[in-house]
């Protein structure tokens, strides 16, 4: 077994920008352990480590060499390496001579010429500096920065590197910094050197003496903690986002919390404005009472110990008051200004270059949204002044402050101008859902609205030819697709998308977008991944997505009629039956009757297949009308037996041609039958 030994690795830096700590951190560690792997160099388990002073990694039980390695060459072949009379060629003579070795000395592996060597391990030590180098490079650092008078670049300048494998220092220089043993603690409470003697000994010689907790998941449950346990003690519950507690993770080394206040007058403000303010500026923890409604606290953590708490509180309660204020001055100016009057506004606001202004959208989506709001039952009227207020709130100073509060302002906004209800909700709701998983809106016009806003942007963005490409997708037309198939499947709405997009791109002036945009293949290709997630085999979907069915909860109704219907005994049968006429109908690859004719029937078994057809026919016509698939696809299955029986009895491609058309109009008929519902020639049995 190789001896192995315990290597530890930090760059020490001034503070790391506080959003990326965990992104850095994770990269760093696979460009660490991709390294190791690379150069073959096995280890037990890799630790990450990340403070806004450093990012450390370490790797338990790494070998102390890489292990000798097999390497064989291949050579030129042989009747290219010799000629007539046995002796070398050039290109034999050259194989050799790079190899090092004599042409007699070289192996004969079946026609060819090889060399097999055995490639001596190097030390593992020797190897780390390269790996570290290679790891730091390819960190995800969109603009590295340069120091002093230095030539190298980084995110944050670089301070002190430790490289210490066991108690040995691996000696080299990265980034201007020559390798060393001494770690630094807390910037405040331990800012001295630090000697490190063994790896293992990091965490805890950091944690228990320098005042720093290293590991960074270690470090966030800590504040999680002490922030929850902050917010009982004032009858509270704090709220706490990950995004924000992963920043706050970012910027300290040493948390403890600090609860502080603020004006109850305050209250008056809508509370997602305040807590946009505590989260946003100040990076502050707010906290709510049982009911979720927000109280006059909040919570900060800070990276020192004090001796004087109250101090700190009290300058946290001076820092915010103007935030706040700030807010409420906002709150108040806005209301001034009803929202239908700053339509007009949006004029001088460019939604895009070719496309117009966000008038020119806002007066597209009223007209789509009024015509979805009347096909779902609600009143025309709302839905267009739905889509008229939509962006009104754009324009406005809290918008300006706060833009991810936009549609929800648009809401407080709306209510003081004593809109209806259902209108006030649509501007909340029409942004909905906002990311993956995130609950959609509920009601009718609410719906309705954020399909048409982003049926308008997929239409637009589409014709003037800015197709999402690999992973470039800058007005989130992907995210924007699977939104509105998920309202429209899982909010139950029986709307003809593939006639909403008609409506859509009518609504743009004459010659602006493209006649063809491939829309609807777009939006249709987000099913895939849709149903894949639900754990929907990929065959099925291809079933139901050869149909191209206009309604995505048609779509949906076939894919649970599928489901089902793969449970039936009759399925695997009735798959490869319809697999059988795909292959014969494609393989004929002529023109025949549209309908076969009965009176060209030779055989029982075809007028036997045929009264049953005739009957199914009209037993399904009616389920199919409502989308009952499931129903239509068991009544279906009964066909069976007269079909294996057809095949058994009656062959198809006879000479007779005139009975021949006939039998393949036969079979078109059988797969039309079929392919109202899906293509279950595509399953898998």
């Amino acid at each position: 077994m190789s001896e192995t030994r315990n290597l530890l690795i930090e760059i020490g830096t001034e503070e790391l920008p506080p959003k990326a700590l965990l992104k850095l951190s994770e990269a760093f560690v696979t460009g660490v352990s991709d390294g190791l792997k690379q150069k073959h160099l096995d280890y037990s388990t890799v630790i990450p480590f990340a403070t806004p002073r450093r990012l450390a990694v370490l790797v338990k039980g790494l070998v102390i060499k890489q292990a000798d390695q097999k390497v064989t060459r291949t050579g030129p072949a042989m009747a290219a390496a010799f000629d007539k009379e046995g002796q070398p060629t050039r290109a034999a003579l050259g194989f050799a001579r790079s190899c090092g070795i004599a042409v007699t000395d070289l192996d004969r592996t079946g026609e060819r010429l090889v060399n097999t060597s055995i490639q001596v391990g190097k030390p593992t030590a020797t190897l780390i500096p390269n790996i570290i180098e290679n790891a730091l490079a390819s960190l995800p650092i969109p603009k590295r920065m340069r120091w002093s008078d230095l030539p190298f670049e980084f995110v944050r300048p670089v301070h002190w590197i430790v490289i210490l494998f066991d108690s040995e220092v691996v000696e080299t220089e990265i980034l201007g910094i020559k390798s060393g043993s001494e770690t630094r603690g807390h910037r405040f409470h331990y800012p001295q050197p630090i000697n490190l003697s063994e790896p293992t000994d990091y965490a805890k010689l950091l944690e228990k003496k320098c005042y720093v907790i290293p590991d960074f998941v270690d470090r966030r449950e800590r504040i999680k903690a002490l922030v929850e346990e902050a917010a009982i003690k004032i009858d509270g519950q704090a709220v706490i986002e990950e995004a924000l507690l992963n920043e706050v993770t970012g910027l300290v080394e040493w948390p403890t919390a600090i609860t502080g206040s603020f004006d109850k007058q305050f209250l008056e403000v809508p509370s997602e404005a305040l807590i946009a303010s505590m989260q946003g500026h100040q990076k502050y923890f707010p906290v709510v009472n049982q009911a979720g409604e927000l109280l006059p606290y909040f919570i900060a953590i800070s990276n020192i110990v004090s001796k004087h708490p109250e101090v700190v509180q009290a300058g946290n309660e001076r820092v915010i008051r103007p935030r706040l204020t700030d807010a409420a001055f906002f709150w108040q100016q806005d209301r001034a200004t009803p929202l239908i009057n700053r339509l007009e506004q949006l004029k001088n606001v460019i939604f895009q270059k070719k496309l117009g202004s966000l008038y020119d959208k806002s007066k597209r989506v009223a007209q789509l949204c009024g015509n979805i709001t009347k096909q779902q039952g609600d009143e025309e009227l709302q839905g267009i002044r739905a889509g008229q207020l939509a962006k009104c709130d754009l324009v406005t100073d809290m918008i300006g402050e706060f833009p991810e509060l936009q549609g929800i302002m648009g809401q407080y906004y709306a209510k003081w101008d004593k809109e209806t209800d259902k209108v006030a909700n649509a501007l909340r709701e029409q942004y909905m859902p906002r990311f993956a998983g995130d609950e959609l809106p509920t009601s009718t016009l609410g719906q309705a609205l954020s399909i048409a806003d982003k049926l308008d942007t997929l239409v637009g963005i589409f014709g003037i030819g800015q197709v999402p490409t690999g992973d470039k997708d800058p007005f989130g037309l992907r995210r924007a697709a699977l939104s509105i198939l998920r309202i429209m499947i899982e909010c139950r709405l029986p709307l003809d998308l593939q006639q909403l997009l008609t409506e859509a791109q009518n609504a743009y002036p004459d010659k602006v977008l493209a006649e063809d945009s491939k829309v609807f293949d777009f939006v249709l290709e987000r099913l895939r991944n849709y149903y894949q997630e639900q754990d929907i085999p990929l065959d099925s979907i291809e079933a139901v997505l050869v149909c191209r069915p206009t309604s995505p909860l048609d779509f949906d109704k076939r894919i649970q009629g599928i489901k089902a219907f793969r449970e039936l005994p009759e399925m695997e049968s009735l798959a490869s039956a319809n697999k059988r006429i795909h292959n014969i109908l494609k393989k004929a690859g002529q023109s025949f009757p549209a309908e076969p004719n009965p009176t060209y029937f030779e055989d029982k078994a075809e007028r036997n297949l045929y009264d049953a057809m005739e009957s199914v026919s009209e037993k399904i016509a009616p389920l199919l009308k409502v989308g009952d698939y499931q129903a239509a696809l068991q009544d279906l299955a009964g066909l069976r037996e007269v079909i294996d029986t057809f095949f058994d009895d009656v062959m198809v491609m006879v000479e007779d041609s005139v009975v021949r058309d006939n039998r393949l109009a036969f079979l078109q008929k059988v797969r039309e039958l079929f392919l109202q519902v899906a293509d279950i020639s595509r399953l898998q049995v």
